[in-house]
């Protein structure tokens, strides 16, 4: 494990699924304890996830101070003190619809087959084929055509990101043709084990709404710890002062990050958060 660097944190950043989260999604009891240690120690934990702010109540009961979590790959900014279904959206970077239908149509020209599922600040809507990859019924079934038109059911209502499903293709291999076909009209990235990718906004990443959150703070890059586990987590710990890739992390993240700590499963957060109040306690 890479020592803790000389500058104190300010601020930790850590992804939850393959990083803070063990495999069955429980916190330990540990990873509690060191957590709560650095905000009493008065450093800020903020959750950045991949997840969508329904999906937060795994966390919502070790929330602390401020209450903040990025979600949806940096698409929202949510309170999350009011709990599981009491959220309230802090900032939304949503992807514009015209950039998401000019995605679905140049993935789909790409790669034949994708299959698309809409997530959007409070619903999900999807394509009659697209496989349940996710624990939750469907607001609406359409094409991705239809579920992003200007005249939807919830055109009102933001678009967070799109999700994007090949039932065949290797998933690194698709989501360098995605970024390839899809080009600056949008981020494309990947947090799933399978070929299932995840499209923002341009410019929208778990780095970039770190940087806006860390801005309103005061706290600069050198002053945070931030710690993932697959290739969404690579600009925020390539940003971040100090930054650590699980023991389970795809080769991308630990290319990207300045140290490594030890797998999910074996609290590696925990451990590395541990080691920084010794050092700075």
């Amino acid at each position: 494990m890479t020592p803790v660097f000389a500058t104190p944190p300010r601020l930790i950043a850590t992804d939850l699924d393959g990083t803070l989260l063990r495999d069955d999604k429980s916190v330990s009891p540990r990873t509690v304890a060191a957590l709560a240690a650095a905000e009493k120690a008065g450093i800020e934990v903020f959750f950045v996830t991949g997840r969508p702010a329904r999906w937060m109540d795994v966390v919502s009961e070790h929330v602390h101070g401020h209450g903040l979590a990025i979600c949806g790959n940096g698409a929202a900014v949510v309170d999350l003190h009011g709990g599981p279904g009491e959220h309230r959206f802090v900032k939304v970077r949503e992807l514009a619809r015209e950039n998401a239908l000019d995605a679905v149509r140049l993935l789909r020209e790409a790669a034949p087959g994708t299959l698309y599922a809409v997530e959007q600040t409070y619903g999900f809507y999807q394509e009659p084929d697209y496989p349940k990859l996710h624990m939750e019924i469907p607001d609406a079934l359409a094409p991705a055509e239809e579920l992003l038109a200007p005249d939807s059911q919830a055109a009102g209502e933001p678009v967070l990101k799109i999700l994007a499903y090949h039932p065949e293709l290797d998933p690194d291999a698709f989501l360098t043709l995605a970024r390839v076909a899809i080009g600056d009209r949008a981020t494309v990235t990947r947090s799933s084990p399978s070929a299932l990718l995840e499209i923002s906004g341009p410019g929208v990443s778990k780095a970039s709404t770190l940087a806006l959150c860390c801005a309103e703070r005061g706290i600069s890059h050198e002053e945070v710890v931030a710690f993932g586990d697959m290739p969404n987590d690579v600009e925020m710990l390539t940003w971040a002062g100090r930054s650590y890739a699980m023991g389970n992390a795809h080769p991308d993240v630990l290319a990207a990050a300045s140290g490594r700590t030890v797998a999910n499963n074996d609290d590696g957060v925990a451990v590395v958060i541990e080691q920084l109040l010794a050092e700075h306690g």
